[in-house]
């Protein structure tokens, strides 16, 4: 699931991370790629703006776990934002049905049709 989007890295961060509490998601976890690289590896030049949002509805997550432990091996669902090479800012979140398919538990189709539907509507948000 990914869009492109219109705008400014920096905002468009701003608006995903509305969009997601919106529909219910927090920030569990925000992790600067480019500027990890940059403070880590000796890098010839700057890596481009990416971030990973660990988006999780608490809710959802509950319900989950209730029917299926294991499934906090998969949790929290990813968002990631980034530059392309040709400057555009793209959204990609995780695709549910597929990552909560890996349990094999159909007991958690419910919730990865609901985060499913959510995340459509943020990227259709933005």
């Amino acid at each position: 699931m990914q869009k492109r989007v219109e705008g400014d890295f920096d905002d468009v961060i701003e608006r995903t991370i509305a969009a997601l509490e919106d529909e219910g998601f927090g920030i569990l976890s925000d992790i600067d790629f480019g500027g990890t690289f940059e403070a880590k590896l000796d890098l010839d030049e700057e890596y481009r703006n990416y971030r990973v949002l660990g988006a999780c509805n608490p809710g959802l997550a509950h319900q989950g776990l209730d029917e299926e432990i294991d499934l906090g091996t998969l949790l929290p669902c990813n968002v990631a934002v980034y530059e392309t090479d040709e400057g555009d800012v793209v959204v990609s979140a995780v695709d549910p049905k597929r990552l909560l398919g890996l349990t094999g538990n159909s007991d958690v189709d419910f919730i990865s049709e609901e985060v499913t539907d959510r995340f459509g509507r943020v990227l259709e948000t933005l």
